[in-house]
């Protein structure tokens, strides 16, 4: 798919990969990951809001096997917003908890992202560290499960019937 066309202007936006992939690092960084990042910003935007932070329920779906039928696992919390900037980009902020600035945060930087101008720096500056934090949490993890694994195996008894 290419670029589309964003409200404001009618400039190129960026494509739907790149905008997913930036959403899902903003969603996964610390709270105080992302105030560290707004606090760098030299220049903050104004924005108005098209949806206050709200927390809400989302049904969590999954597939047995990671394959197989979908079933429907349990109920998650959400925090969702919407924002536009004073230039006219609308923002999304979707994550998971009770994080109404964390949310607040997120779809400010969408936002800021969607900017052609800003982006690269923004992707430098912020998405990247933010994104490699998050990529050494989940490798700690791993490594702390890892640590904890057992292997069973079984012995094949050797009774003959000779």
């Amino acid at each position: 798919m290419g670029a589309s066309l964003s409200e404001a202007g009618g400039q190129a936006g960026p494509a739907p990969a790149a905008r997913q992939r930036w959403m899902s690092v903003l969603a996964k960084a610390r709270l105080g990951e992302l105030e560290e990042a707004w606090q760098g910003l030299d220049d903050k935007p104004a924005y108005d809001w098209l949806r206050l932070p709200e927390i809400g329920m989302v049904m969590v779906r999954a597939r047995t096997g990671g394959t197989g039928g979908q079933f429907n696992l349990g109920q998650m919390t959400v925090t969702r917003c919407a924002l536009r900037l004073a230039s006219g980009e609308a923002g999304l902020g979707y994550v998971q908890g009770r994080a109404k600035r964390h949310a607040e945060l997120a779809a400010v930087f969408d936002a800021l992202l969607q900017d052609a101008a800003r982006r690269p720096v923004l992707e430098q500056d912020v998405i990247a560290p933010l994104a490699a934090a998050h990529a050494a949490r989940r490798d700690d993890r791993s490594r702390k499960a890892n640590a904890t694994k057992v292997n069973f195996f079984t012995l094949v008894r050797g009774e003959n019937d000779q």
